[in-house]
């Protein structure tokens, strides 16, 4: 489920770690690490919009599904199979 774990890790280093790559854990908290306030929300929620063709609704924005690679990717994967 972490096939879109390299182009996730790479946006994120492009526009909040303006091109560096902080070795970020996998369940590390975007918010908790401040790497991602939420104004950056929703910048990656209209990424993945945008590169996946898909909604995600309101009731999908927890914290679950979009503080951490490794819940975008589990999220990801969700959408993109269902």
């Amino acid at each position: 489920m972490m096939e879109h774990e390299a182009e996730i890790r790479a946006f994120i280093a492009e526009r909040f770690l303006f091109g560096a790559d902080l070795k970020l854990t996998s369940d590390e908290s975007f918010l908790e690490s401040g790497v991602i306030d939420s104004t950056g929300v929703l910048e990656l929620i209209s990424f993945l919009e945008d590169r996946f063709k898909i909604k995600v609704d309101d009731n999908e924005l927890v914290p679950e599904n979009l503080d951490c690679i490794k819940g975008l990717c589990r999220f990801l994967g969700k959408k993109l199979s269902g």
